[in-house]
């Protein structure tokens, strides 16, 4: 049987990640350019709420780029994870500056938290 890569110890049955890992790589990676909470500031990014589930380029207020509003991107798991690596080479021509989140269990942690907390 072949050996997994990166094993996940005790918790190794859970598919998701860790909401609470996710607020802190949020905090620390995202906040600075984004909001979470209903009602919540656009900043350099938009706010979040209620994005997970919804097509890319939709929140109300935003002035997003002609690439993110015309790439049909529905936000969900498989699309924000290889998103949330490489933001410029899943969306040519986004505006988010961001370079990225290489670690996939730091990924499955924020995506937890995002699905969470940014629910309609």
């Amino acid at each position: 049987m072949a050996k997994k890569k990166g094993g996940k110890g005790k918790k190794g049955g859970k598919k998701g990640g860790n909401e609470k890992k996710g607020a802190k790589v949020f905090k620390t990676k995202c906040s600075q350019c984004h909001t979470v909470e209903e009602g919540g500031a656009h900043k350099q990014g938009p706010n979040l709420h209620g994005f997970y589930g919804r097509q890319s380029g939709k929140s109300e207020g935003y002035s997003y780029s002609s690439a993110n509003k015309k790439s049909g991107v529905l936000w969900a798991e498989d699309t924000l994870d290889p998103y949330l690596e490489n933001p410029k080479k899943y969306m040519k021509g986004t505006k988010m500056v961001f370079a990225g989140i290489k670690k996939p269990a730091e990924r499955k942690d924020l995506i937890a938290y995002l699905k969470k907390s940014c629910e309609a």
